[in-house]
């Protein structure tokens, strides 16, 4: 018998002769002081982000495009990393065609092993999607696809984010339940408080340190 085969037995056998405890798990626990009136949840979450050097703004399903445009440019940027196969990917590229202006986009369309340099060190900001937000903890639900790989929102700078109105949720348990995760788990979920930021041992917090420097949330109100 193998050292793995030898283990599980003695673990198929460890419980012979017990009696299993009954599950009082008391779901309320984890849901009841995390509720909230359906007009707070919005509010609690940009108070929440915004608290840690987060930025909100509130906009529509078609003004958000200008948005974009506005927070980039405020910031000297003339370069965004997008995901043409994405429905927010392809309205910003059409709102860019029909208005003019500079900037230049880039798609995250091949193997970040073809371009990881330009990637790490020459993309200075990404706009991505979400699967909802988290009023509980002020946090955004990223959900990573072939179309939209998490390094989209790990890597630059500055992470411009879509999140719609109505998909802010009161915590994580209602979440899981509502979008049934158990059913249809990606390799990683990613729950997204704020920028980047760590400190040191001299407790100076620093920004960017692992991840982008700058957040912003577009939240959609007509969504």
């Amino acid at each position: 018998m193998s050292a793995k085969e030898n283990i599980l037995a003695k673990l198929r056998t460890s419980l012979a002769g017990t009696t299993p405890l009954a599950d009082d798990y008391d779901q309320a626990l984890v849901t009841t002081p995390w509720s909230y009136p359906a007009e707070q949840r919005v509010p609690r979450l940009r108070t929440l982000l915004e608290a840690v050097h987060g930025e909100t703004c509130l906009t529509t399903t078609a003004a958000w495009p200008a948005r974009v445009v506005e927070a980039l440019a405020a910031r000297g940027i003339a370069e965004l990393l997008i995901s043409p196969a994405t429905a927010h990917g392809q309205q910003f590229a059409g709102y860019l065609a029909l208005h003019g202006g500079t900037i230049r986009l880039k798609a995250y369309d091949k193997p970040v092993e073809a371009w990881k340099e330009e990637l790490f060190f020459d993309t200075p900001a990404s706009l991505t999607g979400t699967l909802g937000g988290i009023a509980a903890t002020g946090s955004l639900i990223m959900w990573p696809t072939p179309a939209e790989p998490r390094l989209m929102s790990l890597v630059p700078p500055l992470h411009i984010a879509l999140l719609k109105a109505s998909e802010v949720y009161d915590n994580l348990h209602q979440v899981m339940q509502l979008q049934r995760w158990a059913e249809r788990l990606p390799t990683n979920a990613l729950l997204v408080s704020g920028p980047s930021k760590t400190a040191d041992i001299q407790q100076t917090l620093a920004y960017g340190a692992h991840g982008p420097k700058e957040l912003v949330v577009l939240i959609l109100e007509d969504a």
